[in-house]
């Protein structure tokens, strides 16, 4: 039922362009018309002469105009996701999978298979005359490569990509009920209308964003002018077919694959939900730190089986996920999982946060057990140090009078005595936000225990200067020093950028690695994980930072990574806690007392200098 839905929708999206094509046609053929009537003497006469004259010229105009929009939806590169390609030869069991999968469906094998740095898995047509078809891919009973009939290859059939979290996290069998209905997806895409009625939306869907891009000169402008406006027409037409449609073919895979594997599906959807969670909390707390800092970290897939893990020790609802550890993992099937890791990585730190397309001196792998020294160390310092910076240029003593000779190096102790403010004074200062430069964003999981240095840097593009919104609950001198931090901040962002970020094609990648064909010159980070901060979370994050290097330097704890809630601060192997209620007090109403409680209890003397990057 759902397959012939999605056919009659093909086929209704294939009308509108039927349509279109006549209205184009119907100057040229009133031209024709009133040429004959002229030539047999049947519409003579100047009047008619006239009209002629203007009907060719309209029709001339119009069938180039046509002819220009047909060309650029036909030729324009629509939008594929970047991706990692999985050869054959790195990956034979995945590969044969993925076929038998598809023969006990009885539908086309994929063309090819790669990785995404995503919890999602999908079909996507390649066929692209600006992409070029996908190469054949041989296997032992069809050495040639061109696809025999046991496996019903097809050259045009869609790419399968995979979501490498599901690699890496799910047993073999998890991962085969999981990408049924998926495959399942190849029968109806095969089918000549909707493949037809496929290319001509994503087409459009290219035409749009060409005029979008916009040209300098007026006769350019005018030309995209016009072509947007005929692209989105005919999308806007062939919308509601086209989502009638893709209903269908999901309905019908759907519909498909419910034979294979029904009831293992049904356990493997829990685990893509779990999976999902895991990475989520991986990227926004354990690798935009790293990122940030200029590292990225080469192996996250390996890092969401550790952070699930220590979700399913945690968390009750998750125990038996445990039990599953035994079974063969999806990423077995690939030959070199940690190379194939390492290409996904890199992948996801362009996606996420815009980092250049290979390794160099400011943009380097990092390992997880070089995490705790390269990355929350250096975090942690650098922010500590950028906040001493902007109290010099706010024109704060380095040390009180009359104190102690050795005592006027960066000690947390300024830190607190500027910030400490009388209770009749504690307001926010008006307007003093209007330095503010950007940050990164509120946690996505508010009922997750934040890690207790905060959230330090920003994703890259300076944000619009903060509002008094954004500082609402600091005090007065608490606004100011947010405001500083947050301009600062901008500031090397905008010097770090142009040198970090280089076009994707700049380079020659890794033998494997992103696909660089995919990239074009698009802005980066495609995808950014979190809203700019507001300028009160910097303010707390740098305080934290520095407390944090006090605590190091002076009572001897340690830096330390949180699976689940990355950078951590550790005293004698114990994870430090109660951090963030003290710095809060501190910063929403300049009381020092709570924070100062903690830091007796364990030992840490704020009145030492600490040492800075």
């Amino acid at each position: 039922m759902g397959a012939q839905a999605a056919r009659s929708r093909a086929l209704a999206v294939l009308r509108v362009r039927s349509r279109a094509l006549a209205v184009a046609l119907l100057p040229a053929a009133a031209a024709v018309i009133l040429l004959v009537g002229g030539s047999t003497g049947r519409l003579a006469g100047a009047g008619w002469d006239v009209l002629r004259w203007v009907v060719s010229v309209l029709a001339l105009i119009v069938l180039l105009a046509a002819a220009g929009v047909a060309l650029v939806v036909a030729r324009s590169r629509p939008a594929v996701t970047p991706t990692v390609t999985v050869a054959e030869e790195s990956a034979p069991d995945l590969y044969r999978m993925v076929r038998d999968l598809a023969d006990r469906l009885d539908v086309p094998a994929p063309s090819a298979i790669a990785l995404t740095p995503d919890c999602d898995s999908w079909l996507e047509d390649r066929t692209h005359p600006a992409h070029g078809p996908p190469p054949p891919v041989k296997h032992e009973d069809d050495p040639t490569g061109l696809g025999g009939p046991a496996h019903r290859r097809s050259a045009a059939a869609p790419v399968l990509v995979i979501g490498s979290p599901f690699l890496w996290w799910m047993r073999v069998g998890e991962l085969r009920a999981v990408l049924a209905p998926v495959v399942a997806g190849t029968g109806p895409s095969a089918h000549p209308d909707i493949a037809a009625a496929r290319r001509f939306i994503r087409g459009l869907d290219a035409a749009v964003a060409v005029a979008s891009a916009g040209r300098r000169d007026p006769l350019s402008r005018v030309a995209c002018a016009g072509l947007g406006w005929a692209s989105r027409l005919l999308l806007r037409s062939c919308r509601g077919h086209a989502a009638e449609m893709e209903r269908g073919v999901a309905a019908a895979a759907a519909e498909r694959a419910q034979a294979v594997d029904y009831g293992l599906r049904i356990v493997a959807q829990e685990q893509v939900g779990l999976a999902y969670a895991g990475w989520d909390r991986l990227l926004t707390r354990v690798a935009l730190p790293a990122w940030r800092m200029g590292r990225w970290p080469s192996r996250l897939d390996v890092g969401v089986v550790a952070a699930l893990t220590e979700l399913s020790r945690r968390d009750r609802l998750a125990e038996g996920f445990a039990s599953r550890l035994g079974e063969r993992p999806a990423c077995d099937l690939l030959e070199e999982p940690g190379v194939m890791d390492e290409a996904v990585s890199l992948l996801a730190a362009r996606l996420f946060h815009g980092g250049p397309a290979e390794t160099g001196q400011d943009w380097s792998p990092v390992g997880w057990a070089e995490y705790p020294e390269e990355v929350v160390d250096r975090t942690w310092r650098t922010d500590a140090a950028r906040l001493h910076r902007v109290l010099d240029t706010l024109g704060v003593r380095r040390a009180a009078e009359g104190a102690a000779p050795g005592t006027d190096g960066p000690t947390l102790a300024r830190v607190l005595d500027h910030l400490t403010t009388p209770p009749a004074s504690i307001t926010a200062a008006p307007g003093a936000g209007a330095e503010a430069g950007t940050g990164s964003g509120p946690d996505a999981h508010s009922d997750a225990p934040h890690p207790p240095y905060g959230d330090h840097g920003d994703h890259g593009t300076p944000a619009p200067a903060a509002d008094d919104d954004d500082l609402e609950g600091t005090t007065a001198r608490g606004a100011a020093l947010a405001a500083g931090l947050s301009a600062q901040l901008a500031r090397e962002e905008a010097e770090a950028r142009p040198a970090g970020v280089r076009a994707p094609s700049s380079a020659p990648g890794p033998a494997v690695g992103p696909d660089a064909a995919l990239w074009d010159d698009r802005a980066l980070p495609l995808l950014p994980l979190q809203p700019p901060r507001t300028g009160r979370e910097i303010l707390t994050a740098h305080i934290t930072a520095m407390v944090c290097c006090a605590a190091m330097d002076t009572a001897g704890a340690a830096p330390a990574l949180d699976w689940l809630d990355g950078p951590s601060l550790l005293f004698a192997g114990a994870r430090a806690a109660d951090l963030a209620p003290g710095v809060l007090s501190l910063v929403e109403s300049g009381d020092p007392g709570p924070l100062r409680a903690w830091m007796t209890e364990l030992g840490i003397r704020p009145e030492k200098p600490v040492r800075l990057v």
